[in-house]
């Protein structure tokens, strides 16, 4: 072959390579740093939400066992500190509904007393 051939056939082999590599997130691979980003911004997301409801971390903890424990109090603290920051009041989040006995059955209504 001569040079310009081995040159164009060179330089069509590095082209090919490059865009099979530039699709290698693609694959489905793992990436360990994109999976702790994650983590890191769902901890911190769910950290900021106790906060703003008026939680603990404490309960936080409690409430999210999954999840990282220093990424929910970095998410906590800088909500709290956002919310001095703004005059931002805390929005308490509404107590967990009670399920009656005879779950999923219709309860009747109290009839109010007669006035006779």
């Amino acid at each position: 072959m001569n040079k310009p051939a081995l040159r164009r056939l060179r330089t069509a082999t590095l082209l090919a390579a490059l865009l099979g590599l530039a699709a290698c997130d693609q694959l489905g691979l793992p990436n360990p740093a994109a999976e702790a980003a994650k983590r890191e911004a769902e901890g911190k997301a769910i950290g900021g939400g106790c906060r703003h409801a008026a939680r603990s971390v404490e309960a936080c903890y409690e409430m999210n066992k999954r999840a990282d424990k220093a990424a929910i109090f970095a998410g906590w603290r800088e909500m709290n500190d956002y919310m001095r920051e703004n005059n931002i009041e805390a929005m308490p989040a509404p107590p967990p509904v009670a399920v009656a006995e005879g779950e999923g059955e219709e309860a009747e209504p109290a009839k109010a007393p007669s006035k006779n």
